[in-house]
């Protein structure tokens, strides 16, 4: 917007870079350019200006489709006044020589030739399409078919007025149409969803599964290692006792074997003593055979008294002395 200085009977104007202003004095051009600024008479000046930088328009339309459902299409349009000479003669853009504001609503205008425009052209491509079509490839469609009927709409051309871009935000039915072809793709997803929770679930049964068999080979493995153990052990102990019983008889041989010889060795010691002791008792014998009587009494009588007990006292009767004298006598007598 201008910059307006106000001195009595005199004006000052000032404006940007981005806006173009033509000053008309009694009919002629006294100044035009971008970014001036110049003195002037209130009363004699008539001024407009025009913006020259981007500008942004967003719009929103309803448009319907070939199947005669209704949608809503959001755009922005970007566009710039490129000849602002041109537009200030086809469109009002006067201002106000107090304050520098338009006397009109120039932009407005400009808003709507450009809202209808791009609403003409995509609805018109919109109503030979399907909802469902446009819903896919109709922000794509919408784009290209209103820039390029922008482009080339000769109004603006004439009007001095360039579209830079159309971007269409979004392409979108009724609420209840829209949640009705959501239903489709929900029930996808929702099945999707359950397949995989089922896939899941088969998944983890099956790995339950394994883990039951990898548990129950592991048991059967363990018995079976057990059992070979437990016969293992068995061989063991049958191996341990055989060897046992074959040492016990080894000892019990050699025990019998040594008690034999020792029994072989005692009786044959018994029988040379038995033999000595006969043969020392017929020796003896032999040297009695020859002896008398009355002597091998005395030697029994000698041997009594070897082996009797220790007698303090002893008393010879006459009874007892008198067969033995007699016999002592009658052995003298003899010799």
């Amino acid at each position: 917007m201008a910059v307006i200085t106000r001195y009595p009977f005199i004006r000052h104007l000032r404006v940007e870079p981005t806006a173009h202003v033509r000053a008309l004095r009694r009919g002629k051009v006294a100044h035009e350019g971008a970014g001036v600024a110049f003195w002037f008479r209130p009363l004699a000046a008539a001024m407009s200006e025009v913006p020259l930088d981007d500008r942004e328009l967003p719009m929103l339309f309803h448009a319907r489709t070939a199947d005669f459902q209704d949608v809503s299409v959001q755009a922005t349009v970007t566009y710039r006044i490129v000849d602002p000479v041109l537009a200030g003669r086809r469109i009002d853009f006067a201002i106000d020589t107090d304050t520098g504001r338009w006397r009109g609503r120039p932009l407005e205008q400009v808003a709507g030739l450009l809202t209808e425009t791009a609403q003409q052209h995509g609805m018109e491509m919109l109503a030979r399409t399907p909802l469902a079509t446009a819903l896919v490839d109709g922000i794509s469609e919408v784009r290209d078919r209103m820039s390029a009927g922008l482009s080339a709409d000769p109004r603006l051309t004439e009007t001095g007025i360039v579209v830079i871009g159309v971007r269409v935000v979004a392409l979108r039915p009724e609420a209840d149409v829209e949640r009705a072809l959501q239903t489709p793709a929900r029930e996808q997803v929702q099945q999707d969803a359950d397949r995989a929770t089922f896939e899941r679930r088969a998944l983890a049964v099956e790995r339950e599964r394994a883990i039951g068999e990898n548990e129950l080979q592991t048991k059967i493995e363990l018995a079976r290692r057990e059992e070979d153990l437990v016969a293992q052990h068995g061989a063991n102990d049958r191996l341990r006792t055989q060897e046992t019983w074959a040492a016990d008889a080894i000892a019990t041989e050699a025990t019998a074997r040594r008690e034999v010889a020792l029994a072989e060795a005692k009786a044959t010691a018994t029988r040379l003593v038995g033999e000595a002791d006969a043969a020392a008792e017929t020796a003896r014998l032999a040297a009695y055979r020859d002896v008398s009587e009355a002597t091998l009494l005395g030697l029994a009588v000698k041997e009594l008294a070897a082996n009797l007990p220790h007698i303090d006292h002893l008393v010879l009767t006459p009874d007892l002395l008198a067969p033995v004298l007699t016999r002592l006598g009658a052995a003298a007598g003899e010799r």
